[in-house]
């Protein structure tokens, strides 16, 4: 397969610095403003310049547009999201859920799915530390897809319906999931966001050591 080059596009001109500090998980999605091709374009060009194992590159994505498809798969991840829930804490509805639970907000997601406008879904081709040459694109993806004033947030699927949705999609066997990243124009804003001290996260030398910052 030929290797390409490519060069830094024009539309992402925010410093680096304000799409890392200002990048949330938006889950509220507006699903009147499209992502252009043009768009979904420059966030996997990005995705593909980022550092990988001996390049070999093995990172695959499922761009989903159709609004059917959307909407069926929207239904899917919606089971998908009550089932982790389900098998994590035995809850079945928000009715189950505690009223401090911090999942109330990420329950937001699994009602707006069937809203995105886009939909990735990542794979990886199954050979070698194929997650970790693929999560460095997904992060490059989401920092552009913030340059550009779309949101969008991580996710995952269940063992319960991935073969459905791979079905759904004609995803090879041999394909391994890692994600899914909906994309669209918040109905809302991005950051700030507030985040525990590096100082309490970080250990300097040896385990419990505060780093020089502390």
């Amino acid at each position: 397969m030929d290797m390409v080059r490519l060069d830094p596009p024009a539309e992402l001109t925010m410093p680096i610095g304000e799409a890392m500090f200002s990048q949330r998980a938006i889950r509220r999605l507006d699903p009147d403003r499209p992502v252009t091709d043009a768009q979904l374009e420059i966030m996997l060009n990005a995705a593909s310049k980022a550092p990988n194992g001996g390049n070999t590159q093995p990172a695959r994505y499922l761009v989903i547009r159709d609004r059917e498809d959307i909407q069926k798969f929207g239904k899917l991840y919606h089971e998908a999201w009550w089932a982790k829930r389900r098998d994590a804490y035995g809850w079945n509805s928000r009715a189950d859920m505690p009223e401090d639970s911090p999942y109330r907000h990420a329950a937001l997601l699994a009602d707006e799915m069937v809203n995105a406008p886009a939909v990735i879904l990542v794979y990886s081709q199954a050979h070698g530390a194929a997650a970790s040459s693929t999560f460095p694109g997904v992060q490059n993806l989401l920092l552009a897809a913030r340059a550009l004033g779309v949101g969008s947030v991580l996710t995952t699927l269940h063992a319960e319906v991935m073969e459905r949705v791979n079905a759904m999609f004609g995803v090879p066997d041999d394909m391994v999931f890692h994600c899914c990243l909906p994309l669209g124009y918040p109905r809302g804003n991005f950051g700030p966001t507030s985040r525990l001290p590096t100082s309490e996260t970080t250990s300097w030398g040896r385990w419990g050591t505060p780093p020089p910052w502390k």
